[in-house]
């Protein structure tokens, strides 16, 4: 894993809700977004990697990002989705499904609307966000998929390999 510090660029993201807060993704990076189904568990994995989907003739790791990011465990409903990222890590395409709570809309971001995620001290983990804006009333924190969704990091390699 390098120390490349990712930067945020302008362009369109895509946003949705976690845990009552708004995020948003790169909208080049989005393969698909379902509905929630039921995956395949598979054993001795971390408590956020829910299991595998077959996504077009591809098994595809499914992580639940409110697991990922320690929040608190719901029942998916209705509006629960999964966003099907490719992420690129050492130069690798890799595709990989992360749960949401609902996807809410695709914003047009402005490289200069974009703010720096603030230090939150050695307890809280920003490397995953490339930064935060301000849109429609709601700050929206900005995620970089390629470290969020390393394959190493997750423990999903054997899955995807």
């Amino acid at each position: 894993m390098s120390g490349e510090v990712a930067v945020a660029k302008g362009g369109q993201y895509l946003s949705f809700t976690l845990g009552g807060e708004d995020y948003g993704v790169d909208i080049l990076k989005v393969q698909e977004i379902k509905g929630w189904e039921e995956v395949r568990p598979l054993p001795d994995t971390p408590e956020y990697v829910k299991g595998v989907l077959d996504f077009r003739g591809t098994i595809v790791p499914i992580i639940d990002l409110r697991s990922r990011f320690n929040l608190k465990s719901i029942e998916y409903t209705p509006t629960t989705v999964t966003i099907v990222i490719a992420a690129e890590v050492n130069g690798s395409s890799h595709i990989i499904g992360m749960v949401v709570d609902s996807v809410s809309d695709v914003l047009d971001v402005s490289v200069k609307d974009i703010r720096n995620a603030p230090n939150l001290g050695a307890k809280i983990n920003t490397r995953y966000i490339l930064g935060m804006v301000n849109q429609d009333q709601r700050m929206v924190i900005l995620l970089d998929t390629d470290k969020l969704l390393d394959p190493d990091e997750l423990g999903v390699l054997d899955v995807i390999g």
